[in-house]
């Protein structure tokens, strides 16, 4: 007998939804016959997510505002990837390539957006413009390529939103005023799109690592301020970038059906304390 369990809409309307049962619940942690797009993919944590969900079978389309470093990691990855210049800040760039995309793959299942920048100044001597920036391409950014790629996920009733945040939308980092603001702001963007999607077939969840040692990061967190940070980790170091892909790739796949608005923090331990 079957255990699926079948729930009964308003009166007149026939069966609302058929539960799933628990052998159709998928931990194989493959991506086979999916598009993922994914945002600042040419480089850092998105290049490595990429990476990642090319080797479990996904087609991937790497956007990048540097399109001919998007093109060449399209070409890296192979499986029929597209790279795609793309300023996630402005919202007709946004409308192009996520159409571009659509035209060219039939539809997106997994979107990331990895693309972000940090500008670092104490509260007091941050200027007006790099503060504005930073939500731009981080929020705003966000915002953007979900609504335009979303979309086409609600219209065909299914998808994945993954959105790239940090441990700073949590706790308050010394010097990032503008980035903590951003990142708070993704969680809760997330959030929202997690609330409103999913009863169409679309979740979204956030992602928020620690330090991660991509080239940029370990130039960034070298020396004595290096060594301070791992200090206050529990773990005792910082993250590498297919671990935060192994985060991605368990939000992109079958297994994680069920999470839904949920902040996938990444840290080590970091903001336990």
């Amino acid at each position: 007998m079957s255990t699926d369990q079948t729930t009964t809409g308003p009166a007149g309307t026939g069966p609302a939804s058929t539960e799933p049962a628990d052998a159709d619940v998928d931990l194989s942690f493959r991506l086979d016959g999916r598009v993922a797009l994914i945002t600042g993919g040419a480089s850092g944590i998105g290049s490595a997510i990429a990476g990642v969900f090319a080797e479990r079978g996904a087609r991937v389309v790497v956007v990048d505002l540097d399109g001919p470093a998007a093109e060449r990691r399209a070409a890296e990855l192979g499986g029929g990837a597209l790279g795609l210049a793309g300023d996630v800040s402005d919202p007709g760039a946004t409308a192009s390539f996520a159409a571009r995309a659509l035209e060219a793959t039939g539809g997106i299942d997994v979107l990331v957006t990895c693309a972000g920048i940090v500008d670092l100044a104490p509260a007091e001597e941050l200027e007006p413009a790099a503060f504005t920036r930073t939500l731009a391409i981080n929020l705003t950014g966000t915002f953007l390529t979900a609504r335009e790629v979303g979309r086409g996920m609600l219209e065909r009733g299914r998808g994945k939103v993954i959105t790239m945040a940090s441990q700073a939308a949590s706790v308050a980092l010394d010097g990032h005023a503008a980035y903590c603001a951003s990142k708070a702001g993704v969680v809760g963007l997330t959030r929202v799109l997690a609330s409103e999607w999913a009863g169409r077939g679309v979740t979204a969840n956030s992602i928020s690592p620690t330090v991660v040692l991509t080239d940029l990061g370990r130039k960034a967190w070298s020396g004595p301020k290096g060594e301070a940070a791992r200090a206050a980790i529990p773990t005792g170091r910082f993250a590498l970038p297919r671990e935060i892909a192994g985060a991605a790739l368990f939000l992109a796949s079958g297994a994680s059906d069920m999470v839904n608005g949920t902040d996938l923090v990444v840290d080590g331990g970091y903001t336990i304390r």
